[in-house]
């Protein structure tokens, strides 16, 4: 069959769930269920939301939202994907977007690590570790509360978040780039697949800067695990399809499947710049181009910070008709998310949640809500139009796109 598209572009705002899933209340926020959480829903009721060009797409259409209304002409095809694996962190719903179901979730230490693997990374280092920082921390905090005395005793600052994440910062002029980066690969090394403590990244978190002024660099490096199984993006490659990665896209999936990265980005709007470069590309003539904007999860969802969140998700509204006014005649559009996270909930937790889906085209005919699906019916319908195979699951809605 020919293609009906011939580029795909897909953005997922990092953690803009649309409601609670209906397992929410297998998951929690440390002790309280994830149970009535609901990112955008709540973002618009408790802050309001103008979103003149997301309503326009149908995202009023997926679920009541108090500040953005239901349109009876959407210019788009809208619906809520549920997700089936056993996790609601940045891996596990990256990688069921890509088709793969992940049954075994990840371990996240809301404790902190135990004293075993601080005690490898200690003998490894030759460095100690500040223990008072080894718990949940938002990555700007922990060097301020810890970065003085990192510059007096050159101890590692080792911290984790919400997702399966084991982050190291370190002073470039107390502990070298190069060191650190040595000490993250060790760490990365002792915490694969089959490992007392798997996890999803190890990340060198390098900032420079003298105390009440740290500023953390562009040195940040990821060490992800690769995805547990052939994505579609390993498929689309395979076939000779263009694979293009802006933001932390790559790292999620250890650069597998990805043909071209545009590189992170320094905030969200530098992520639709890159991915306004990407689309310009000559080369970019058929396939997938895959962004990931984070600061809605990272700068506040975790911060449990409505306003902010609001206002990044009313940035990327303003830049959605330069982006579409961008798209060739037979691109598409897919704007989703990856899990939830309530600036309003307790705790500072993702959140399980339905994610949105909202896609734009110029060929569309009569665009309209389409049912509830799941996560990886977005791959499912990616595979479908470039004639690859499809992941370990997903539906295609290809066919409902005319």
């Amino acid at each position: 069959m020919a293609k009906k598209f011939g580029r795909v572009h897909l953005i997922v705002m990092d953690s803009a769930g649309i409601g609670e899933a209906p397992d929410a209340n297998r998951f929690f926020n440390h002790e309280t269920p994830d149970t009535g959480s609901n990112t955008i829903g709540h973002i618009s009721e408790k802050v309001g939301l103008d979103v003149p060009n997301f309503q326009k797409l149908g995202l009023g259409n997926i679920a009541p939202l108090k500040t953005v209304a239901p349109t009876d002409k959407p210019l788009g095809y809208s619906t809520k994907l549920q997700e089936v694996s056993e996790g609601k962190d940045t891996m596990t719903g990256h990688w069921e977007i890509m088709g793969l179901d992940i049954k075994t979730p990840f371990p996240v230490y809301p404790d902190g690590f135990p004293e075993e693997l601080l005690t490898k990374i200690e003998e490894f280092s030759g460095r100690k570790i500040i223990r008072e920082a080894n718990k949940p921390y938002s990555g700007t905090a922990v060097i301020d509360d810890f970065g003085p005395r990192q510059m007096e005793t050159g101890e590692l600052i080792i911290y984790t978040s919400a997702d399966p994440v084991l982050q190291i910062a370190a002073h470039e002029e107390i502990i070298p780039v190069d060191e650190l980066m040595k000490i993250c690969e060790y760490v990365r090394s002792i915490t694969l697949v089959g490992s007392e403590w798997m996890l999803g990244r190890i990340i060198a978190r390098p900032y420079v800067g003298t105390p009440g002024h740290f500023e953390r660099t562009a040195h940040r490096r990821d060490f992800a695990l690769a995805p547990f199984g052939r994505t579609v993006m390993n498929n689309l490659d395979d076939a000779g399809f263009k694979v293009i990665s802006v933001g932390k896209i790559h790292d999620i999936y250890d650069g597998q499947g990805i043909n071209k990265d545009m590189g992170h980005n320094e905030n969200d709007m530098d992520g639709v710049d890159r991915m306004l470069k990407a689309m310009a590309l000559p080369e970019f003539d058929e396939g997938l181009l895959f962004v990931n904007l984070v600061d809605m999860d990272a700068k506040y969802g975790h911060r449990r910070n409505p306003e902010g969140y609001r206002d990044a998700i009313q940035d990327l509204d303003g830049r959605l008709p330069e982006i579409m006014d961008a798209m060739r005649e037979d691109d598409i559009l897919m704007i989703t998310a990856d899990h939830g996270n309530d600036p309003t909930f307790v705790g500072t937790d993702h959140t399980r949640e339905y994610i949105p889906l909202v896609t734009f085209s110029k060929a569309f005919k009569e665009p309209k809500p389409l049912p509830i699906g799941h996560f990886a019916d977005i791959s499912a319908t990616i595979a479908e139009n470039f004639g690859v195979e499809k992941g370990d699951i997903g539906e295609s809605i290809l066919d409902e796109l005319v």
